[in-house]
């Protein structure tokens, strides 16, 4: 099979770690008998320094021509950066709104995983932290209130802002059934998150996804409140699966759960079209205060290349390979600095990415 995946090294350590997942990429092909095209372009503040703007058409064009995007950070140091002196629309970040807009990426998915290795660093009760967990957040990204109407009045004298929370029934449908799909590919559940006790946008979310759902009687669906779910994501997240959820419930619950596993370096992410075509990055930033020290950890960004194998171009046993190799790198004791503990090995950005490299195997 060929696989045309466009890389954006984009800034920091971007360019480290995606090196090491092009790697680890290259011994899947190898391994399995694929064949993989890359292409790179610029994006953020590596864009900027050429091109004077964070995204340009042409590399737009080109990674619209990919099969998938792999990403690595954007963005720099707020403070020191010239790119943050700027007007807003050509800061780094504004390349990477641009390129999920132009890309109509509408569909946000955070895996929170606790390996059984890094459990210590978990801030929960050792009681829950030793069961362990496995979810993934499905956010949608493109709707509700960060795109809804908004304005700033005066009225009597008095300030006044309004926000506007906006969902149609197509964009929770089509949200919904990537959801339900990529639930099969898991444990099949899903649980809706949403606000239904008050908010008519919730109302609607849960109609639609009940309709969804009866496409999916395979898939096991539960309703949950937003405030609940919070609750739930300390007290037990073992319990969960996909949670499906709109876009400003995503956006704290992703953070949330991110925070639980305690180790935001392992966390991969993807956003998705309505085709199989997707971006994937890791959750955490672009740490300038690193960059070319060779000490950042890769495994977010390799297991943001996992899920590309899986998601965009299906392909199950490649994407299992690539977590097993991590699985068995953390058990053997192999850190990288920010997950190091006592009685492990520290390897370097590098070193990580051979070790994970001599682990994938068919």
């Amino acid at each position: 099979m060929e696989l045309k995946i466009t890389c954006i090294p984009g800034d920091g350590i971007g360019p480290e770690i995606v090196r090491e997942a092009k790697k680890v990429l290259d011994k899947v092909a190898q391994s399995y008998g694929h064949e993989i095209k890359y292409t790179d372009i610029l994006m953020g503040g590596a864009s900027i320094d050429v091109h004077g703007v964070p995204l340009t058409e042409e590399a737009v064009a080109q990674a619209k021509a990919a099969d998938a995007v792999l990403m690595g950070s954007i963005g720099g140091d707020t403070t020191t950066s010239p790119w943050y002196k700027l007007p807003p629309n050509l800061r780094p970040e504004a390349g990477l709104l641009g390129i999920r807009k132009a890309l109509n990426l509408f569909a946000n998915l955070r895996p929170a995983v606790l390996y059984k290795e890094l459990a210590g660093a978990c801030p929960l009760k050792t009681e829950i932290s030793d069961r362990g967990f496995d979810m993934l957040i499905m956010r949608e990204l493109t709707g509700g209130l960060y795109f809804g109407e908004r304005k700033t009045v005066e009225e009597n004298g008095i300030r006044k802002a309004i926000d506007t929370l906006t969902y149609d029934e197509n964009e929770i449908r089509r949200i919904a059934v990537k959801g339900f799909d990529i639930a099969r590919k898991r444990r099949k559940k899903v649980t809706s998150v949403d606000k239904a006790n008050v908010l008519d946008s919730s109302r609607l979310w849960r109609s639609v996804v009940e309709e969804v759902a009866k496409d999916y009687p395979d898939v096991t669906l539960e309703h949950m409140l937003v405030d609940n779910c919070a609750m739930q994501l300390v007290k037990d997240p073992a319990q969960f699966d996909v949670i499906l959820t709109e876009n400003m419930f995503g956006d704290i619950l992703s953070d949330e759960a991110s925070m639980v596993t305690g180790s935001i370096g392992m966390l991969a992410s993807a956003s998705l079209n309505d085709t199989k075509f997707g971006l994937y990055e890791p959750s955490h930033g672009s740490a300038p205060d690193i960059a070319g020290k060779d000490i950042a950890n890769p495994i977010a960004t390799i297991l943001s290349a996992a899920m590309m194998l899986r998601y965009s171009f299906d392909l199950d046993k490649e994407a299992e390979a690539v977590e097993t190799a991590v699985k068995e790198v953390l058990k053997e004791g192999y850190r990288t600095v920010d997950i190091m503990s006592e009685g492990c090995v520290q390897v370097s950005c590098s070193k990580m990415g051979d070790l994970l490299v001599e682990r994938v195997r068919k």
